[in-house]
């Protein structure tokens, strides 16, 4: 389970891992009563309890709904997916593709890049035309490793989750070469520290976790 934050509208957001899925839910149905009203759309399952406890789910991948409404969400969400991930930061990105927790494939490299620099003046100018220049270069060099590693399992994967410098991860997607991975992209980004093998191999819990959002009966307008 990742921590819970404050949530636009009121309440408070959570990812739950899938596999911890059904057992968190039965823990609001103790906390705050039975499930008065289930109902689903746009790929959202959304759950008024009997205390008007309002709990809403996004699963990262897509999913059909069934009869047993809840019960057809809790058994997608579960389903291993093969997924790429994109991690870029100043000086330092990170590539891989995952089917469910499990790494098939990756690459993790680092490039430096100048600080900043107090001067003023010419030089401060020469500066930042050079670390402008570095920071094209990571730029370049993580689209070639996302060609080389990614985009040979476009067509398997259902979704490509990114993390780190937006800015950064846009300008690598602009890519025309990355484009049939581009469209693949899912929100939100991941909340990642540096692009090292082990924050990359910390992304499945973050990527595969069910969307919450939770607003009780004291946290509604």
């Amino acid at each position: 389970m990742t921590r819970p934050r404050p949530a636009a509208g009121g309440g408070r957001r959570l990812g739950v891992a899938p596999e911890r899925l059904g057992r968190w839910l039965d823990g609001v149905a103790e906390r705050h009563g039975s499930f008065a009203e289930v109902v689903s759309a746009d790929g959202e399952v959304a759950i008024t309890c009997t205390d008007t406890t309002r709990v809403v789910l996004r699963a990262p991948f897509g999913w059909e709904p069934g009869p047993a409404l809840l019960t057809t969400f809790v058994v997608a969400a579960q389903q291993p997916r093969r997924a790429a991930v994109l991690l870029v930061r100043r000086g330092r990105w990170a590539v891989g593709v995952f089917d469910g927790n499990q790494l098939v494939v990756s690459k993790v490299d680092a490039r430096q890049v100048q600080g900043r620099t107090a001067a003023g003046g010419w030089s401060q100018q020469r500066f930042a035309r050079r670390r402008g220049n570095q920071t094209d270069a990571v730029v370049e060099h993580t689209v070639e490793t996302a060609v080389r590693v990614l985009l040979p399992h476009a067509d398997s994967v259902a979704g490509l989750f990114t993390g780190g410098d937006r800015g950064l991860v846009d300008a690598v997607l602009a890519d025309r070469r990355l484009g049939p991975l581009a469209t693949l992209r899912r929100e939100p980004a991941l909340d990642v520290g540096e692009p090292t093998k082990a924050v990359l191999l910390e992304t499945p819990r973050l990527f595969r976790a069910v969307d919450v959002h939770i607003v009780e009966p004291d946290e509604q307008a």
